[in-house]
Formats: structure tokens, sequence, C-alpha cells
């Protein structure tokens, strides 16, 4: 039976606990540093608590130490490893292969972050290789690429994306921001390049289009898709989110959670869920009522029109209806939504631009802004991206998860014994002695109240079994002690398998000295790093681009081609331009970016310009 995992983001502590609340089988989050989010660290207390809380449930929590290394950080990287392995942390997220090296022997699996550009065959079994038990796979794989890549390396865990932001480069393959801004993506610094607003040139400095955001994409939303990533092979469904709030997390975990449930009802004795628990809503999961910039499947099932969101880079919500009538200072909505006092709805003006607005008072279908939009006409289509009576129910306790127990009741010499088994899960055994004897009523009911009385703890009974005839009497204090004995061997079973991380393969590994690592770009920084690559055949080594920045360098490799997104793509039917090539992206301020389309790779580069145009 194959173990599926849900993996969640995690801010921090409460964002983690909440992720576990409302399904999720792992959650991923930042350490103080080296995390591909540098906003959100997290102490080593915070995480220790993370993880005790996590395996309750037989859910892990994995770490981000996912940027690359500088030499005079090496050593409080080794501190930190120490830290989390001490916290209870089950795997860490790796793209230095210094961090790789300084895990090996240790208890924490080392999982190959995104950020390692993991898009081939060949890169994951090296990778496994090299000593990781799982690979993070590039978010542009298709549901046939991933199936290839599972058939062809079946003894390594596959993690795809399937919710949240999207990067348009290659992940761990993108120096646009630090080439700007001189923020490193691959330090967690990510300035968003991405969401800017340019204008599209050719090479004589025409406009094709302005003022568009070219390289900004909707959000992945690939929960149609999960049964047939099930199907192919991945592992771990991850959601991306670790800058987003607890509301988001909550919502978007709850309705995946579902998701795959429903998947494994469906496929019984195929699949099951990678950690103990089922949950409880307080609400019904919906992912349009949670910040999105609309949705796509990416590259599931191939290339597609619509990723991109080029008119903008914010939240459009859900689609709500049509402004009916404008009067004075309200407006009519038609449509079936309903709304509440500081709903935020939006709207496309006429400039193409989204312009947003809070509704101060709603009578009906009437709605009164706190200031009238001049743009709203008849006819707008209205969306809503941010929903106050949902964010109200995702503001208080909102999910409850137990883990189903059933107990055994047993005679032993001198005394009765219970068991308590969790289904897919551990079975212990306590005994507590006790003189029996017959009992003078039936005591059948209080022996099962009195062995049920679960409360606080995160099991709840599903069954409980009596000997045949059982006549005796039991004192309550007795039953009582057994109840709580065997609550407290359930959780040592459980925490005890659940802290049994993934076999670290670093010692076992296969001895690929001889072997040639696959080509990466620009992202080893220190001698550690260096060395490694060296053993693997790569003994010329380029320094990371923040260290040595590369005239005219390739900042960013996509997947996503503007050609395409615009029609104009020859390859997939598209109509033939008139403009001449190499194109440019250009910045109001007059910096330009060359593109090459690589159509035989069916790939976008995207370059930084010699110099700005004059």
């Amino acid at each position: 039976m194959r173990k599926l995992e849900l993996l969640a983001p995690a801010r921090d502590l409460e964002c983690g606990k909440a992720a576990i609340d409302h399904g999720a089988d792992a959650v991923y989050i930042g350490a103080a540093r080296f995390g591909a989010r540098a906003a959100v660290g997290n102490s080593l207390d915070d995480i220790a608590e993370l993880c005790r809380y996590a395996h309750r449930f037989a859910a892990r929590v994995y770490v981000t130490v996912n940027t690359i290394i500088y030499d005079a950080e090496l050593e409080a990287t080794r501190g930190l490893l120490a830290g989390l392995e001490a916290a209870g942390a089950d795997a860490v997220l790796v793209q230095d292969m210094a961090v790789l090296g300084m895990l090996r022997g240790g208890r924490m699996a080392a999982h190959a972050s995104t950020q390692t550009d993991n898009r081939t065959a060949q890169k994951v079994r090296w990778l496994r290789q090299a000593g990781f038990s799982r690979v993070v796979l590039a978010r542009e794989l298709s549901v046939q690429e991933v199936a290839a890549i599972h058939a062809e390396v079946p003894d390594v865990e596959l993690e795809v994306f399937v919710h949240g932001a999207l990067c348009v480069s290659y992940s761990g393959q993108c120096y646009a921001s630090q080439h700007c801004f001189g923020r490193s993506a691959n330090r967690g610094e990510c300035a968003q390049f991405c969401r800017l607003r340019f204008d599209l040139e050719d090479a004589d400095g025409h406009a094709i289009e302005r003022g568009r955001y070219f390289l900004s994409l909707k959000d992945m939303c690939r929960i149609d898709g999960l049964e047939a990533l099930v199907v192919a092979g991945a592992t771990s469904f991850k959601i991306e989110g670790r800058l987003k709030d607890a509301a988001y997390v909550k919502n978007v975990t709850a309705a995946y959670s579902e998701r795959l449930n429903e998947i494994i009802r469906r496929h019984p004795g195929q699949y099951a869920r990678a950690s103990l628990g089922r949950c409880s809503y307080a609400f019904v999961p919906d992912l349009r009522k949670t910040f999105n910039r609309g949705f796509t499947p990416y590259f599931l099932d191939g290339r597609s029109p619509g990723m991109a969101s080029m008119d903008t880079p914010k939240a459009k919500g859900e689609f709500v209806g049509r402004v009916k009538e404008v009067r004075g200072p309200s407006f009519t909505v038609a449509g079936l939504a309903s709304f509440a006092n500081g709903d935020g709805l939006c709207y496309v003006g006429t400039d193409g631009r989204l312009e947003g607005f809070r509704v101060n008072r709603v009578m009906n279908n009437r709605l009164f802004p706190q200031r009238m939009p001049s743009g709203l006409r008849p006819g707008t289509m209205l969306y809503r991206n941010n929903d106050q009576e949902f964010e109200r129910l995702l503001s208080r306790q909102s999910s409850v998860r137990k883990i189903p127990v059933s107990l055994r009741l047993g005679i032993v010499p001198g005394g009765i014994s219970l068991e308590a088994e969790v289904a897919g899960g551990p079975s212990v055994r306590v005994e507590a002695g006790v003189k029996l004897q017959q009992a003078e009523h039936d005591q059948r009911e209080n022996v099962i109240r009195q062995l049920t009385k679960l409360g606080t703890t995160v099991y709840e009974c599903s069954h409980v079994e009596l000997p045949e005839g059982f006549g005796l009497f039991v004192p309550s204090s007795v039953l009582a002690g057994l109840r709580r004995n065997a609550v407290e061997a359930l959780d040592h079973a459980i925490a005890s398998g659940s802290s049994k991380a993934a076999a670290w393969g670093g010692d076992d590994a296969p001895d690929i000295s001889h072997t040639v690592a696959p080509q990466y770009l620009y992202n080893v920084s220190n001698k550690e790093a260096r060395a490694f690559y060296a053993t693997h055949g790569m003994a010329d080594v380029a320094p990371a681009y923040e260290q040595k920045p590369v005239r005219g360098a390739l900042l960013m490799q996509c997947r996503y081609c503007i050609r395409h997104a615009l029609g104009l793509c020859l390859k997939h039917g598209g109509q033939k331009g008139e403009w001449r090539e190499p194109w440019h992206l250009a910045l109001p301020d007059g910096r330009r970016f060359r593109l090459e389309f690589d159509c035989r790779r069916c790939q976008m580069n995207v370059y930084a310009a010699e110099s700005a145009r004059r």
C-alpha cells in the first residue's frame, strides 16, 4: 500500500499547527537562517514544539535549509543542523551540496529542494545516488513526465507542487532579482522581478505591447489533477505558501486533504494517508475564497493557453456577479452571491488595471462602498478578494483532528488487559492487577463509558469490544487507569514511529565519484560544495552569480513562453508576427532584457542586456 502525503506550508508555529489540524501529513517550515523565504524564519524552540505537535499524529516536519551557503556561514549551518536534529525535525530541504555533506550519517533525511532544478530522470537518479531520499520536482513537469521519471527511478520519493504561486523561471535558475536589485532568490530574498510591469519591444525598439505584466503567472491549482499525479507515482503533494497566513493554510490544506481522502476511498487497499487522524471541519473548504491570481493547472497536461495574468499581479478572487445599477453612493449586483460588511471587491478598469474597494454596508444586493469607485459601470464584472464571513469562520477553531482507536478489554491472570489499536497505526496492550468478582448488575454500559472518556486526547473511540458474556465488576478507577496508560502507550508508539525519518542514503549510497554531476548554473558558493562537484567530474565550477556576476548573463530559464501566450508561436499554430527578433522586455527606467526563444527545447530564456537602449 502506497502512502500519500499532503505537505503544507508553515510560516510560523501557529500556521504549522493549523496545517496539522486541517489534514496535513507533513509541514515544511523555515529555520532562523538559510531558508528560501528569508522573511519567515523560526526559532529552534518553535520548531521543536511543532515537531512534538505533528508527531502525535505521525505527521512529519521538514525544515528548509535550501539557500546557497557562503564559506563564512558553513560553521553556523553545521550548528543549525545539529539544533534541528535535536529539535526532532524529520528532514531538511537542501540546495547547497555542502549541506548534504553535513547531513551524512545523521537521523534527518535529505530532500533535494526544487532549487536544485530537477526536471530530468538523469538529475533525479544522480541526486538519489548522492544520498537524497526525496526529490522535489520542477513545477513545470507534466503528469507524463512525472510518470516517466518515476518509472526510471522508482526508489526515490517524488514530491510535486499542486497549489500556490508560480515562479516563471525554473527554480534555482533565476538570477533576475540579484541582477536588478541585489536581492538573491537563491539566498531567500527574491524581490519578485516577474511581478513587474514591462513593455515588450522588438529588435528595432518597436512596441509589440506596452505596460503589461508579461512574466506574472496565475497561481497553480491542480486539485482536479491530483489523482493523475498519484497514479503517475508522486508521493508528496506540496502546497506553496510559506508567506501566507493561517487562514490560507487552513482552507487550502482542508480542500486538498478532502480530495486525497476521496481518491483513497475509490482505491481501497492501494493507497493510504501518510499520517493518522481524521478531521471534522466547521466550514466548507473553497479554494476560490483564498488569495489567488486566478488559477492554472500550469503544464500538468502539457503547454496550454491562459497561464499568465498579464493585466495584474494582484489577486482578483472569486467572481461574484456584475454591476446591475449604479445610484449615488451605492450600486446593485446581479448574481447569486451574498455579501457582508467589510468584503473586499475589485474589478478591471477600462485601462486594464485592477481597482479595489471595500464594502461599508450591505442591504440585500445593494452595496455601499466606503468610497464609490469612479470607474464602476453597469455590466462591470466584480470579484471578491476578501470574504469577511469566510475569514471570520477561519479565525476561530475551524477543525478538530482525532485518531480513531478501537479498544478491546480482556481477562488475564490476576487482572484485566486493554488493547488499543489504531487502524493503519500501532497497537498497544496494558494490564492492571485487580481482584475480579461477579457483578450484581450489568456493568457493560459503565465499562464502555469509562474506557471511552478520551476527552482532550487526540483519540476518539471507534469501537469497544468486551469479552463474550462479560459480567464482572471492575472499579471505575481501575478502568480509568487502564485508559490513561493505554493513551500514554499509544502516544509513545506513534511519536517513536513518526520520528524515524526516511533512511539516510549517504552512508550506503553507491560510489558516484566517477559520475559527472548534471549541469548546474551559477549556484556554487563555498569550498565544500566546490569540492563535492569536483569529486563528481566538474573540476572548473563557476562561482555563484551572487559572488561574481556574469556579463550578459542568462537570468531566467522558462518553460512558459511569452510568444506562445500572445498567440504568436508558429510551432503551436499561432500567427506569424512582423516584429524582428530579438525581442526585449523593458522596464520604465530603461533597463532591457533580451528574450531568446529556444524552440527546439520549447523554452524561453531571459538575458541581461548589455546596455539600455538609448
